[in-house]
């Protein structure tokens, strides 16, 4: 029987998270700041990061009367070849996350149906599934390079980050449908896993079988 490897899971710098994230995500690209970064390390060998984040929408937990600084979004899952399950990974970030940010009431996740991703690790950890997200688009520049629809815009500008911006123009994009992707929620205390129960649905079969 093999021996179980020696875990260690502790906050780390932007630079080891964009390692983990250019090397060992599909995305090759981090998510915008800010950020809680948190490292992995099997026997002492660094072997990924966890980063929770705002995400995308802006309305993340409006859906269940939450403000920003009251829900998160587990923005990245990067690791390289590890022996340690991923659940157990993130269920030990989830309580370092908790130390470093008590106000926060729910962790919301993605599982892209696009890479074939069906929410399993998830599913280990007992979150719960609050089905599909609507379908969207993603746009390909002429140099090959995948952009959000919220990156893009007629004009070939857009108000980011408080100012504005030079963007890919949509004419200038190749539209491409994605699936639309699985959604989870993480409760971080009693009252909020009771107020979400009653948004469960019953979990994803995976998508081989």
């Amino acid at each position: 029987m093999s021996q179980k490897p020696k875990l260690t899971v502790a906050f780390c710098d932007y630079k080891a998270a964009k390692f983990a994230v250019m090397n060992w995500h599909y995305s090759k690209a981090m998510p915008t700041p800010p950020l809680i970064k948190i490292g992995v390390w099997e026997n002492g060998v660094f072997i990924g990061c966890v980063l929770f984040g705002r995400g995308a929408n802006k309305n993340l937990g409006r859906f269940v009367g939450l403000g920003d600084t009251e829900v998160c979004e587990l923005v990245r899952v990067a690791l390289s070849n590890h022996l340690s399950t991923v659940s157990k990974i993130i269920s030990i970030c989830i309580k370092l996350l908790k130390k470093k940010s008590p106000k926060l009431r729910l962790i919301v996740s993605y599982a892209d149906r696009n890479q074939s991703h069906d929410g399993v690790i998830y599913q280990a950890g007992n979150w719960v599934y609050n089905g599909e997200t609507p379908n969207s688009y993603l746009y390909k520049d002429k140099n090959g390079r995948l952009w959000h629809q919220r990156q893009v815009s007629k004009s070939g500008y857009k108000p980011q980050y408080g100012e504005i911006r030079a963007v890919p123009k949509i004419d200038d994009c190749e539209k491409i449908l994605q699936l639309s992707k699985h959604r989870y929620l993480y409760p971080l205390d009693r009252a909020m896993r009771k107020q979400i129960e009653p948004l469960a649905k019953p979990y994803p079969k995976r998508a081989d079988g």
